[in-house]
């Protein structure tokens, strides 16, 4: 069969549902076979918003979303979309096309070196040389994208496409599994909870993408220890829930309005530094840090965690709750702090002055969905008054941009 028939047997075999792109000519081969695959293609107005379709998909789908262009000035137009990937962490891989690879040596149009610009903005990227290699890249790909989780990048040359071979794509794999900390470091971890005055949990991104808010809520609930979200875990505990404190993400002050400042113990889970960075809401390095993720942190000055559970964030939540002999009660200042935030959105609801207040846009935009419903914002002034105010009641219902995508379909 042609390399691409391969390829696309092995996109199939990943359990690939949807591609993102704009056609080109070195990708005919590759849209040719498509054509006879369940593969839907789906064609959008700029490979920019193909690469944020493709991420998106697999921040809701937790699956490997895919986004295709050509050669040159369109694998360029990716580049955006699949840093936000790549920052925040959600998977997806980016297929283009290339020359034959005998011009790869000397001036040809639209010929860059696509691998090269990728290279700082994926986990992983490469060049498919022949096509006996396709199946080992792809599944090597779709690993890495899911399990790391993040960006990868595949470039398939159109005489590589159009080889013949022999090779079929590889067996399923086998489901990789995370553990979770050894007993003694979970009971370690949940005195040291017991013992503080006034713990916060911090929740963040990685919380979503494992589906863990079932768990958080779990722990929350049998703890008592309220929880302040980044703008990327809105929704990992409901709004509505009297443990919530709201979120941060804006650098100033905002730990201040969510309590982390009175806080003597920080209990980040799921919580990757891009989202909140620790020098604006420990900026001393004095609180103390319990860091549980299935990554291990990046420590800095600010971020000297005193434990670190490495491991499933679901696992480590069902099994230190077990160890959790007790339940805080919410100080008075956490409660005061929470009604701040609800009263702030709820005042404008009648206001009818001109221009309409941020607080009376989206408490009417809160009124008119339901809880389900998915709310993506753009960068700009508007993201900040969403993810501070908007209540979000579950999980990827609000999908913040950190990379200007301008929504391009």
């Amino acid at each position: 069969m042609k390399g691409s028939d391969l390829f696309v047997k092995c996109l199939e075999n990943e359990g690939v549902e949807y591609i993102f792109g704009v056609p080109g000519e070195e990708v005919l081969d590759l849209l040719d076979s498509l054509s006879r695959s369940n593969i839907k293609f789906v064609v959008t107005r700029h490979e920019h918003g193909a690469a944020f379709m493709a991420d998106v998909y697999g921040r809701l789908s937790h699956r490997p979303g895919v986004c295709l262009s050509t050669l040159g000035p369109g694998a360029t137009n990716l580049i955006t979309g699949v840093a936000d990937a790549y920052l925040d962490r959600a998977p997806l891989v980016a297929i283009t096309g290339q020359a034959d690879q005998e011009k790869t040596h000397k001036e040809a149009h639209q010929y860059i070196d696509v691998t090269g610009s990728f290279r700082y903005v994926t986990n992983w990227n490469t060049t498919i040389k022949r096509a006996d290699f396709i199946p080992e890249i792809v599944r090597k790909a779709f690993d890495i994208a899911a399990d790391a989780p993040g960006a990868v990048h595949i470039e398939l040359p159109e005489d590589v496409a159009e080889d013949e071979t022999l090779k079929v794509p590889l067996q399923k794999k086998v489901k990789s599994h995370i553990s979770s900390p050894g007993e003694e470091e979970l009971k370690k971890v949940a005195g040291f909870i017991k013992e503080a005055s006034m713990p916060v949990i911090l929740a963040g991104n990685g919380i979503l993408r494992e589906e863990a808010s079932p768990e958080l809520k779990d722990f929350v609930d049998r703890t008592g220890i309220p929880v302040a979200t980044t703008f990327m875990g809105k929704g990992v505990i409901p709004a509505d829930s009297e443990l919530f404190l709201g979120s941060v993400g804006i650098h100033e002050k905002d730990y201040i309005m969510c309590g982390i400042d009175a806080a003597d113990l920080v209990i980040c889970i799921g919580f990757d530094h891009v989202e909140y960075s620790p020098r604006f809401w420990n900026p001393e390095g004095l609180k103390k840090i319990v860091h549980i993720h299935s990554d291990h942190p990046e420590v800095d000055s600010s971020y000297l965690p005193e434990f670190i559970l490495i491991g499933s964030i679901k696992e480590t939540l069902r099994r230190i709750a077990a160890f959790c002999d007790f339940k805080k009660e919410i100080p008075e200042y956490l409660r005061r702090l929470k009604s701040i935030m609800q009263d702030e959105l709820a005042s404008f609801k009648d206001d009818a002055n001109f221009p309409m207040k941020p607080q009376k846009i989206l408490y009417d935009i809160r009124k008119c969905l339901s809880g389900g419903d998915i709310l993506i914002s753009d960068v700009g002034a508007h993201k900040l008054w969403i993810g501070r105010l908007f209540p979000a009641y579950e999980p990827n219902t609000v999908i913040p941009y950190f990379q200007r995508c301008d929504l391009y379909i």
